[in-house]
């Protein structure tokens, strides 16, 4: 049995793939609450400030955080970066998840370096979700 979820963030610049993950995620009920960002620098610095003082928000982390890889400005490696950069104690209350039309070998690559990301291709569908909230959230 997986719990409910307080809070999941969508990041993509794509605001009709963000409206559909939105739609599926609220059809699914497994949020108390769903935000969508366009840009990843706005969601940074909205969940994490400036990465060493927690953000206004920081009460209200979410546990996952999915994140496109192919976006202008900081682009979804740039913002993992930053998050690695994180204290432990930080990125330890956020699930962090790639979602990106990429199956590039190079992107996949480049991801893996990042310790607990994980890796999903759009488009998100029930099963991608039921099958990571069973790998990461599941009641042990």
């Amino acid at each position: 049995m997986t719990k409910k979820l307080q809070n999941i963030v969508l990041v993509d610049d794509n605001e009709t793939t963000s409206f559909l993950n939105n739609r599926l995620l609220n059809r699914l009920a497994i949020a108390d609450q769903v935000r969508t960002f366009t840009r990843a620098e706005e969601a940074f610095e909205f969940l994490w400030g400036n990465g060493r003082q927690p953000s206004e928000a920081s009460d209200h982390l979410p546990e996952l955080v999915f994140v496109d890889l192919k976006m202008p400005g900081m682009d979804g490696f740039e913002f993992l970066k930053h998050y690695d950069s994180l204290p432990p104690e930080v990125k330890s209350r956020t699930v962090m998840a790639v979602l990106t039309t990429s199956m590039h070998a190079a992107d996949t690559a480049r991801v893996s370096q990042f310790k607990d990301v994980e890796y999903l291709t759009k488009p998100l569908t029930e099963e991608k979700m039921q099958k990571l909230l069973a790998k990461r959230f599941s009641a042990s």
